[in-house]
């Protein structure tokens, strides 16, 4: 009878230990070198229907057409006012991904700069889009993509998401590729862990040497692990490829209780834990009406109307009777903090007050 309330015991806390999942190196870190660079170049948008910029308002737009037309020949006369409606300045955006070769093609956004009210059916001219140091490494051309759209009548005015930004698909093409820093150690690579931790380190390296049977791989610190490569480029790949695919154990992630103030949300994510605490929380209102007062003289007295302005204030609260909250688990947290029945903005206060009392157990975050 002992025997079986042990195995039943066994067999409950096993149902209650998180279950813990191997992941991929490729997941976990990224090889030091391989990286993505962001590229950003001004330009105009062109084939508006009247919707551009107002040049009154935003003289670089004609500042920039005006350049633009004398690179092709066309002289505009001084003090010429061009009353352009269907031009947009805007500025272009895209990410150059590792390894890219001159001639592939990139995604590109397009976003207005100036008071353009729509840049829908408009034609992006060519852009040179640089990175941080200056150089071109891509040209950017293409036809807009906008989702939104609007309509107008006798004042009133409908709209669906915003119009001024927009995308090109293939829109940029690559002109000069990005040197990486693999071609200056070729006897060694480097995997940084995309989250420091000391735990995952140590279980990567020792995952690493025991999939390779000889030590290959070696503890920098807690982010950084060194790695043996072989000095052939082919054998290089073969071997980064193999190092990407092995699975990890990765350590308990840090418990963390994320507020988002401009949408009000709140994320708990890790081993959040929660000691005992009571907790009362009752919503304060202020509430504060004008009216207006008119004093009427008696006739025949000459006196003028006055009128003056006063408010009524009240203030109220709701009662809030003190609760116990205690949670060894993150399911237990969030029944404990859902029996508050409070909004998220007071969550986020009450969350604060936890902390600050030393009864949260995590790290608050504010987005």
């Amino acid at each position: 009878m002992k025997m079986r309330q042990f195995w039943v015991a066994l067999v409950a806390l096993a149902l209650l230990m998180p279950t813990v999942h191997a992941e991929r190196i490729k997941d976990l870190a990224d090889f030091a070198g391989v990286r993505t660079n962001n590229l950003v170049g001004y330009g105009l948008v062109v084939g508006l229907d009247g919707s551009g910029d107002q040049t009154m308002q935003a003289p670089f737009t004609g500042q920039s057409m005006t350049n633009m037309l004398a690179q092709l020949g066309v002289t505009i006369p001084p003090g010429t006012n061009m009353q352009l409606r269907n031009v947009a300045a805007v500025m272009v955006t895209a990410t150059l991904p590792a390894f890219a070769r001159p001639g592939q093609q990139l995604d590109v956004v397009v976003s207005s700069i100036g008071n353009a009210r729509s840049l829908r059916g408009g034609t992006l001219l060519m852009t040179p889009l640089k990175g941080a140091d200056g150089q071109v490494y891509a040209l950017a051309q293409g036809n807009l993509l906008i989702n939104g759209a609007s309509a107008e009548a006798q004042g009133s005015s409908a709209q669906i998401n915003q119009q001024a930004g927009g995308r090109i698909s293939a829109g940029a093409t690559v002109e000069r590729s990005v040197a990486l820093d693999l071609d200056r150690t070729p006897r060694s690579l480097q995997l940084n862990l995309k989250q420091a931790d000391f735990t995952t380190a140590l279980n990567m390296v020792d995952t690493i040497n025991s999939d390779f049977g000889y030590p290959v791989a070696q503890a920098i610190d807690g982010g950084t692990i060194r790695l043996e490569s072989p000095a052939d480029t082919t054998d290089r790949v073969r071997f980064m490829a193999r190092i990407e695919n092995i699975d990890v154990y990765a350590g308990p992630s840090d418990a963390k209780v994320v507020f988002n103030s401009r949408t009000g949300s709140v994320v708990l994510s890790g081993p959040v834990t929660l000691r005992q605490a009571a907790v009362a929380h009752g919503n304060l209102t202020v509430t504060i009406a004008q009216r207006s007062q008119v004093s009427q003289p008696p006739a025949l007295s000459g006196g003028d109307t006055v009128v003056t302005e006063g408010a009524d204030i009240a203030i109220s609260q709701e009662g809030g009777a003190l609760q116990v909250v205690e949670g060894t688990n993150l399911m237990q947290v969030v029944q404990a903090l859902n029996s508050l029945g409070a909004t998220p903005s007071d969550l986020m206060a009450i969350l604060q007050a936890l902390k600050s009392s030393g009864a949260l157990r995590a790290e608050l975050e504010i987005i």
